[in-house]
């Protein structure tokens, strides 16, 4: 007998500054509703990049019995706005909105998943907030200031291999410092998005946030970094209950063509609590 599969429906959904555009996946027909997730994507060609992973988990997570939103933020996507005109607080403002929406329609526990960059957002959501929330971080970027700084090479490298004069990350810096937008590797982006990446960081979240943070590796029997392990001390000390883990796979946020990455999918089902199956049991 072919077992039931998850349901999935695409819309948009009215914010403040224009539609997000949505992908809603709830579980098959009949099935119980065990929590919801709304996935917080990635920065700039990231968030393309990972959109075949994101989709077979959330696909997945609906399939276990749990409602997953995938929301475009302002500027991406097919999400009204353009990337140029999207800014960091707009941003918090699309997660928030989407927070809300899904916990007002699905029962259980509710829980922001972030990848990369998005972690950064799904932390300054839930401490404006001030209470405690359930986060799932896929490779969580650390510092939005290094995140930002990495970001700007990408001009310069681009610079370079065209033979173009190298304008340096230190220029770029100072044009956004001064209020003007930048262009690198085919975006636009804004002195306020920009300034508000470079402020952002995953510290002092509300006492209770329950944190369990994903990070690649070649082996889940190895020790997460130096950096995810201070990151995680710093989480436990701040009285949040916080753990991390390596899973094997390839980074699927850095390139388009990639294979798939299954123990992300089962490794992510087992931290919101369903069994790697999808069977709930």
């Amino acid at each position: 007998m072919t077992q039931p599969t998850a349901n999935l429906q695409a819309f948009f959904l009215d914010g403040t500054r224009g539609q997000r555009f949505c992908l809603l996946h709830t579980p098959p027909e009949g099935e119980s509703v065990r929590g919801h997730l709304v996935y917080v994507h990635p920065f700039a060609e990231e968030m393309n990049a990972s959109r075949r992973m994101a989709a077979l988990n959330a696909r997945a997570l609906g399939q276990a019995g749990f409602a997953v939103l995938q929301l475009d933020l302002m500027g991406c996507g097919d999400s009204t706005g353009h990337f140029e005109e999207a800014n960091w607080a707009a941003w918090v403002d699309d997660v928030t909105l989407a927070r809300h929406w899904m916990a007002q329609r699905w029962p259980g526990p509710g829980w922001l998943w972030g990848l990369r960059a998005g972690c950064l957002l799904a932390a300054q959501v839930s401490r404006q907030a001030g209470t405690p929330a359930n986060l799932l971080l896929w490779q969580p970027v650390l510092s939005g200031k290094q995140h930002l700084q990495q970001f700007l090479r990408l001009q310069m490298a681009g610079d370079i291999a065209r033979g173009e004069p190298n304008r340096g990350t230190s220029r770029l810096m100072h044009l956004l410092e001064q209020g003007e937008s930048v262009e690198v590797a085919g975006y636009s982006v804004s002195a306020a998005l920009a300034q508000g990446l470079a402020q952002a960081d995953l510290d002092k979240l509300p006492t209770g946030t329950r944190l369990i943070s994903l990070e690649l590796g070649s082996a889940d029997t190895e020790p997460v970094s130096p950096a995810l392990a201070a990151q995680l001390q710093r989480w436990q000390d701040a009285g949040c209950s916080a753990l991390a883990r390596v899973v094997p796979g390839a980074a699927f946020w850095q390139m388009q063509e990639c294979p798939d990455s299954p123990a992300w999918v089962a490794a992510s089902l087992q931290a919101v609590g369903a069994h790697p199956t999808g069977d709930g049991s």
